[in-house]
Parts: C-alpha cells; structure tokens; sequence
C-alpha cells in the first residue's frame, strides 16, 4: 500500500460547518481573502488513495461546492496566512 498524499483543495466562498462535518476529521480547513477580495475555503489533508480522493470530491460536488483546484500540497513551502480559520 501506498504513503498517503497531502492534497491541498480549494473552494469558492465559505461553506458551512454543516456541509463541512464529514471532512473535519480529516482536513485542517482555513478560509483566507485573495487579492481580489474573494473569499476562498482551503483544504489540506492526507489522502490515502484514488478512491478516498474520489469520495472527498464526490462529498464536495454532492453539496454544491465549486472546486477552484486540487493539488499535491507541498509542505516544504510555508502556508500562507489565513485571515480567519474555521473549526
């Protein structure tokens, strides 16, 4: 089996903690302001396979997320800071 990937993923504006739950155990998630004064969620967790990827993506389009993007997330590199974090 292998390692676990961390993947980082991005969505538009700030969904509830409702629609959240199911990713909270597994997902550390920042809500940050861009330059353009967007609101975006970040997700950054370990996923264990295609199928767990699958799952996670098939949770956020099942509850009308739009996805921004989803990466490898490198942790070499600082993240930047969030203006606000979600619990």
């Amino acid at each position: 089996m292998s390692e676990p990937t961390t993947y980082e993923i991005v969505l538009r504006g700030r969904p509830s903690t409702r629609l959240m739950r199911p990713l909270l155990d597994d997902f550390t998630i920042d809500t940050c302001i861009d330059a353009a004064t967007h609101i975006a969620t970040r997700l950054v967790g370990d996923i264990c396979d295609p199928a767990h990827l699958n799952g996670v993506l098939a949770h956020l389009t099942s509850v009308n997320l739009e996805i921004i993007s989803i990466a490898p997330h490198d942790s070499a590199h600082p993240d930047p800071s969030p203006t606000e974090s979600s619990t």
